[in-house]
């Protein structure tokens, strides 16, 4: 009875990688499909073909198996338990198989079979092993100014730290080992599907055949509630968003694993007068008509202090000019951002006549009309 070739019929080495399998798979599951190939029986059959191929070849362990014994099929009468690495199958080779529940009919097949079988392995074969913490997170609301300088502070978290009455097993010392409620001590436990039945090391008791009692002062997590209070620094120009990772300070681990991460989640207060773009910070600084027309020096805030910009003749209101490094640090080391100052021109009010008069004068020395381009629109 011929037998397919799952590398062949993916078209792909028998050492390729899951990546080349997957590739293989896509490109031609999508040329093959039923939906692009409509009433073709041909193409439906290849399409049947390609996934039970990728089904195998893609799950390492089914591999691994197809590899050794040479499943070319997983139907139980085209594929009987009991093999040899690179030839076939032999009679009395034991797989632990129990026939004694045979039904006309079954559905069963290997692939269903030996799926059942390895995730029964798998689960005996994980012992408890050194896991890590999960990661916490803490929100930390900060001012403008302190965002600009960086700032070290205290804080109280929340997080776990192992179980000093069990030592971070879990397992309540006093009691001991008892016998495993699964398989009553046996380590094996009995699994049918369809047809067949076979026996499984016990996932309960990883085949031992006994278990531990949970401690009582943490239910047999391993793990306590606790607080600690730390010292952290942020550095200076974080801004809203910033994540800020703390190593060591998250939960605690399991079986002895090493702890999670604290991670800081950053939110900076709005300022009345700055505002960041970047690396960037914004202001507005009101100037007079006077100190727009003529030109003139004025004093400017900035977070290191005072700072002197010079307003040219002529500026109008809106118009920005940049004070460099005077903005954020950059987390980079990269320097500092530049403070850019948008002027506003504020008009007096004019109660006097005097006042009056001299305006009237200005304009009659100066007649130029702003909106003279506007004329044709």
């Amino acid at each position: 009875m011929d037998r397919p070739d799952y590398y062949a019929i993916l078209g792909v080495a028998r050492d390729a990688k899951e990546a080349d399998i997957k590739k293989a798979y896509r490109r031609l599951a999508r040329k093959n499909h039923p939906d692009i190939n409509p009433g073709d029986k041909a193409a439906e059959e290849r399409f049947k073909r390609i996934q039970e191929a990728y089904d195998v070849l893609s799950d390492p362990k089914k591999r691994a198996i197809y590899d050794r014994y040479g499943f070319y099929s997983e139907s139980f009468k085209e594929a009987p338990p009991g093999a040899e690495p690179g030839r076939g199958f032999d009679e009395g080779a034991s797989w632990g198989f129990d026939f004694g529940d045979f039904e006309p009919g079954g559905q069963s097949t290997f692939r269903d079979i030996f799926a059942d079988l390895f995730q029964g392995r798998s689960r005996s074969a994980r012992r408890p092993a050194p896991e890590k913490g999960e990661d916490l997170e803490h929100h930390l609301n900060i001012s403008f100014e302190e965002s600009m300088r960086g700032l070290s502070t205290r804080l109280t978290i929340n997080r776990s730290e192992p179980c000093s009455a069990c030592g971070g097993t879990g397992a309540d010392r006093s009691r001991g080992r008892q016998v495993c409620p699964t398989c009553n001590g046996s380590g094996q436990v009995t699994r049918a599907h369809g047809i067949m039945r076979f026996s499984a090391t016990c996932g309960t008791c990883g085949g031992s055949g006994q278990v531990s009692g949970r401690c009582a002062a943490c239910n047999g997590s391993g793990r306590v509630p606790a607080q600690e209070t730390i010292t952290v620094r942020i550095p200076a120009g974080v801004d809203t968003g910033y994540r800020m990772r703390v190593p060591g300070k998250g939960g605690s681990g399991r079986m002895g694993g090493p702890p999670g991460d604290l991670y800081l989640i950053i939110t900076v207060r709005p300022h009345d007068f700055f505002r960041r773009e970047g690396n960037d910070i914004h202001c507005t600084v009101p100037i007079t008509v006077t100190e727009a027309a003529l030109g003139t020096k004025i004093e400017v805030p900035t977070i290191d202090g005072k700072a002197i910009l010079r307003i040219p003749p002529g500026t109008q209101s809106g118009q920005k000019f940049r004070l460099r490094d005077k903005g954020a640090p950059s987390l980079r080391g990269e320097g500092r951002g530049s403070q850019i100052v948008e002027v506003r021109v504020v008009v007096p009010r004019v109660v006097d006549e005097r006042s009056k008069e001299l305006l009237r004068e200005l304009a009659r020395l100066n007649p130029e009309n702003p909106r003279a381009n506007l004329a044709g629109l």
